[in-house]
């Protein structure tokens, strides 16, 4: 299994009783409450962390992208990875993701994405995400043809790592006389692309393709839900594309606390678990999906696996229903190797800091986590997957 440590890099000073006056964090929340100088050092707070997770032995690090809000302070996350690139030597760095189509010109992130993989030689992870609906509406972008320009958008990107230029792209949304891309990427045919997601079945449908293959990351869900999704996926390559997935093609990521004993942890972490669900990644569900954002079938899916974790949410039953992983290093090691028997994913994403998690606690449960839980973790394989069951999609 592949270990990667990936951090959000929220605004952790938001002033909760402003936060308090307003339907969520995203989008509308004013810019006021946030202080450039209280920012510059969690910036550099928060790469000191995934730094140091690189050096405790990490097989990743990983940065994503978000818009207009406190709830993670990287509209770039090109410029974290960037940053990272030069300052670590081994692990793989991770965009989980970029949103290609929210760009009117998605050419300059494949450039940027080829630097970074040439800088680090070799070691970028690209993922190719639409983004939330919340991005459309901060970067007043359609988001009923942003499936379509996610498709365009990875075609084109693929063929401008792969095909040597200049060549032109003519697209429904995408058009351009010379695709020439200097540099070219390090990595051949091309960086890994992942694929996080909601669980939109276009999503799923499209990375399973026997073309792509990719890997496919289920975030923010109870393990029922994540248990539904990652074995849609594996039917869907037998069923609709005839090939077996491999367990390399799957992910999960999910929220983790590790302290000495379970009721350390659980009271470490509960303000902190707690701010980050209620807080933090609250919206309302207009602005997580807009109209037309997902096909019918896809909204009835995401929105009743979604509902648990709408509304205010105690950390007790977030850990019930499996959406975070909170304990001792031995509650912990077995509750992830639990998961792995369930569902073999061979590729584990843990948020090792979230909401206000103080930098001392956040140190600790990286260092816990490093070396309590993650050497059970890396040696297992397919040898410790129960196999495949069939479910019935909803």
């Amino acid at each position: 299994m592949k270990v990667t440590m990936f951090h959000l890099m929220p605004y952790a000073h938001m002033d909760m009783a402003l936060r308090a006056r307003h339907k969520s964090a995203w989008v509308t929340y004013p810019n006021s409450d946030f202080d450039p100088k209280k920012g510059a050092a969690l910036y550099n707070r928060y790469l000191d962390e995934l730094e140091l997770a690189a050096e405790l032995g990490f097989d990743g690090i990983s940065v994503n992208e978000h818009h207009q809000n406190a709830y993670g302070l990287m509209p770039s996350p090109v410029v974290m990875a960037a940053a990272l690139s030069r300052r670590t030597e081994t692990c793989k760095l991770a965009i989980l993701g970029n949103a290609f189509a929210l760009r009117e010109h998605p050419l300059t992130l494949a450039e940027e994405h080829a630097m970074i993989d040439c800088i680090s030689g070799g070691r970028l992870i690209t993922g190719f995400v639409r983004g939330i609906g919340a991005e459309f509406w901060s970067l007043a972008a359609n988001p009923t043809t942003s499936h379509e320009r996610h498709i365009e958008a990875h075609d084109l990107i693929v063929r401008a790592w792969t095909e040597t230029g200049p060549f032109a792209f003519e697209g429904k949304h995408f058009h351009f006389e010379y695709v020439n891309v200097w540099p070219r990427p390090y990595q051949q045919p091309h960086p890994p692309i992942w694929c996080p997601s909601l669980g939109s079945t276009e999503t799923i449908e499209w990375a399973a393709h026997p073309d792509r293959r990719y890997v496919y990351l289920q975030n923010y869900s109870p393990f029922e839900s994540v248990s539904r999704f990652l074995n849609f996926y594996r039917e869907t390559c037998e069923s609709m594309y005839g090939y077996t997935a491999s367990s390399e093609q799957l992910g999960w990521t999910a929220p983790v606390y590790v302290a000495d004993t379970d009721a350390q942890a659980v009271a470490e972490a509960k303000e902190h678990m707690e701010a980050l669900f209620n807080r933090f990644l609250a919206l309302p569900f207009e602005i997580l999906f807009p109209p037309g954002y997902l096909g019918m079938s896809s909204y009835k899916r995401v929105r009743q696996h979604k509902r648990s974790i709408a509304g205010n949410q105690t950390i007790e039953k977030m850990m019930e229903l499996g959406i975070v992983i909170v304990g001792s290093p031995d509650t912990v090691r077995e509750r992830i190797l639990h998961c792995h028997r369930e569902l073999g994913f061979a590729n584990f994403i843990g948020l090792l800091h979230f909401g206000t998690l103080p930098a001392d606690l956040t140190e600790r449960n990286i260092r816990l986590f490093a070396n309590e839980v993650m050497p059970a973790l890396q040696p297992v394989g397919d040898e410790a997957y129960r196999g495949f069951e069939r479910v019935a999609a909803e």
